[in-house]
């Protein structure tokens, strides 16, 4: 999306991937979790990302994110004394492109809002997006990549060339996706989640939501780069 994120193309299939449903209920961690504190917390993000991801991974990708899954719950549930500090827990496992797709997937379901999000999460947007407080695609990313200590532009033109060139084939969790704008500064940015799958905030109307861009013949088309910031 183009500045402060423009919306996806009218004719782009449906982004509603209805095999994704039960990933998006499974990145919301119920009452009892969201409870127990922010290491808890912590390890219902990472049961999200495996729930996300695995689906469609590689059996490399699937046996990574269920080895995160897994390290960050076992320490979620040690005997307090024993528990590292959330800031600490987060740098000892998760890679920064993980940090940033787990800040992602805690806004599932959160409204697009034209110009709206900042590094403290979904905001009031700017014109069609003036009443509703969510994210449009840049502002998403932004605040997702915040949650990892690196800052962004809240255009996706810019965050296009805040990163370095990855190839398809080096992909991780966290990376950011370009679509669109042919031969200019593209219109659309997600983050990768692994396995063909992406998060996003598609458009006006629409939510952030997870969607398997892979399998999507409207996003195949207009990829344009894969950048990892920092």
């Amino acid at each position: 999306m183009s500045r402060h994120s423009t919306a996806a193309s009218p004719s782009a299939p449906s982004h509603a991937a209805p095999s994704h449903a039960a990933a998006r209920d499974a990145a919301t961690p119920d009452a009892r979790v969201t409870a127990a504190g922010p290491l808890a917390r912590t390890a219902a993000l990472a049961c999200a990302i495996f729930t996300a991801t695995t689906a469609l991974a590689t059996p490399a990708e699937a046996t990574a994110t269920t080895t995160m899954a897994a390290a960050t719950a076992a320490e979620a549930i040690r005997p307090t004394k024993k528990r590292l500090t959330l800031k600490k827990l987060t740098r000892r496992k998760l890679t920064s492109g993980q940090i940033a797709a787990s800040a992602a997937l805690t806004q599932l379901g959160v409204s697009f809002s034209w110009g709206g999000g900042s590094a403290k999460g979904p905001t009031l947007g700017i014109g069609r997006g003036a009443g509703t407080r969510g994210f449009d695609c840049s502002g998403l990313t932004l605040y997702a990549w915040s949650r990892a200590g690196v800052r962004l532009s809240h255009y996706t033109g810019a965050q296009f060339r805040q990163g370095r060139r990855i190839t398809r084939a080096a992909r991780r969790a966290g990376d950011l996706l370009f679509f669109g704008g042919g031969r200019g500064d593209p219109t659309h940015v997600a983050l990768y989640l692994g396995g063909g799958l992406m998060v996003h905030a598609p458009k006006t109307g629409d939510v952030v939501r997870t969607t398997s861009f892979a399998k999507s013949s409207y996003f195949r088309a207009v990829y344009r780069g894969t950048v990892r910031p920092g």
